[in-house]
């Protein structure tokens, strides 16, 4: 073996351009392997994180009619309790299972606030202050001000809204909604905070106000719209189903609940689930790509080499030997090839990981249900790298079988024939 792999790697050098174009193409295709996969994690990751954060939790809980009518912000079909006694004590029994972490409940309304010009659609959100700042990244999107207080008639909204109704943070704003008795009723916070998101929702759509005043502005007492739970590992969310269904089965309440792990509870994320198996595809259809480089520079080297393969199997070269001599011959390209662009690649998407790609105005025409940030930043990961580099030197290594085995396959007297 020591024998063949000195004969490889004078064979390489022989032709050094063409051994540099094969690897080359190496480098390229698994740089952009790298990149594209950290770009792609970064991407996929940012729409999951914000599924979570502001649709789903790890496991949403909602009446099932309310399913049916969610986009029209009903609250006919409130999340009550078991039998009707109360979120408070839904949460403080689904807290005690194991694997649940918090209980978040959300109620979700309907709202507008006239101008001197306009009607201001909007959506407000009732929210438990200190468990929302624990679960979501909120807190870290608040450039002014702070968060609502619990029992205060406080808001914060997005920086696009307050745009909108020209105001700022410190003043007053009277909001009109429709309460559960299908009445009309007004209430005038003052705003104590300005988010400022990518996200078109909390920017141009959602306000907040402690889960307290809204459930009595909207005669809801200890109701909610929907109630989040977050478990210690979102991947394994689907394990703490049974469990959980197994209390409401007890309760009563299991045929009236919908229960649905974050995976299964938006076409969206099961659309970037399917998203995730294509692109494992396309990384490999990349490498061999550049594979195919690499099978023609080695077909050419057969061709040019035919009676020095003849000459080699007459002084007896098995064919074996002859097979493993163009399979590291192309087993060195891959390795260095990939080596290289593996860190290339790497020290790319590093670099982009800090600035970020803008996608504003590719994102223009997005309603704000599709929660998904104008700015993606890529993941540098040296798993992508490792995984990058193993699949162009498997993918070329096994790509150099087709001329290795045509070399092996030549007889001596044919091919010492060979002009």
């Amino acid at each position: 073996m020591k024998y063949l792999a000195k004969l490889a790697y004078k064979n390489l050098y022989r032709q050094k351009l063409r051994t540099a174009v094969s690897i080359a193409a190496i480098v390229f295709s698994v740089a952009v392997v790298v990149f594209a996969r950290g770009l792609i994690s970064g991407f996929i990751g940012s729409i999951y994180s914000d599924y979570i954060y502001y649709d789903s939790g790890h496991i949403r809980i909602v009446k099932q009619e309310y399913l049916k009518k969610e986009r029209l912000l009903s609250l006919a079909y409130p999340v009550d309790g078991f039998e009707g006694e109360g979120i408070s004590s839904m949460v403080a029994r689904l807290e005690e299972l194991e694997g649940i972490n918090m209980a978040l409940p959300r109620l979700k309304f309907g709202a507008v606030v006239s101008t001197d010009d306009e009607l201001i659609k909007m959506m407000g959100w009732g929210v438990d202050p200190e468990k929302e700042k624990e679960f979501t990244d909120i807190d870290e999107l608040l450039v002014e001000g702070r968060f609502p207080r619990r029992g205060m008639k406080e808001i914060v909204l997005g920086s696009e809204l307050l745009a909108k109704l020209d105001k700022g943070v410190g003043e007053k704003v009277t909001v009109l909604y429709t309460t559960s008795f299908n009445s009309f009723q007004a209430t005038t916070f003052k705003i104590v905070g300005r988010i400022e998101s990518g996200l078109k929702l909390l920017n141009e759509t959602v306000f907040m106000v402690p889960l307290d005043v809204a459930q009595k502005a909207l005669y809801m007492p200890d109701q909610a719209t929907e109630l989040l739970l977050v478990t210690p590992d979102l991947n394994r969310a689907g394990e703490y189903l049974p469990g959980i269904r197994k209390v409401f089965e007890r309760q009563g309440g299991l045929n009236n609940y919908a229960i649905r792990a974050w995976d299964d509870s938006s076409g969206m994320i099961r659309l970037m689930k399917m998203a995730e198996n294509i692109y494992n595809v396309i990384y490999v259809f990349l490498v061999v790509l550049a594979s195919f480089v690499v099978i023609n520079s080695m077909i050419m080297i057969v061709k040019e080499r035919t009676r020095e393969i003849g000459m080699m199997s007459a002084l007896g070269l098995g064919k074996r030997q002859i097979l493993q001599l163009f399979v590291l011959e192309g087993g060195v390209m891959g390795v260095v090839g990939s080596f290289i662009g593996a860190l290339l690649g790497g020290l790319i998407t590093r670099v982009v990981a800090v600035t970020g790609i803008d996608y504003t105005k590719a994102l223009e025409g997005m309603g704000e249900d599709i929660l998904m940030r104008p700015v993606i930043y890529p993941v540098f990961s040296f798993d992508n790298m490792i995984f990058a580099f193993v699949l162009g030197v498997v993918v070329t290594s096994l790509a150099c079988l087709i001329p290795a085995r045509r070399a092996a396959r030549l007889k001596p007297t044919e091919a010492l024939r060979e002009i």
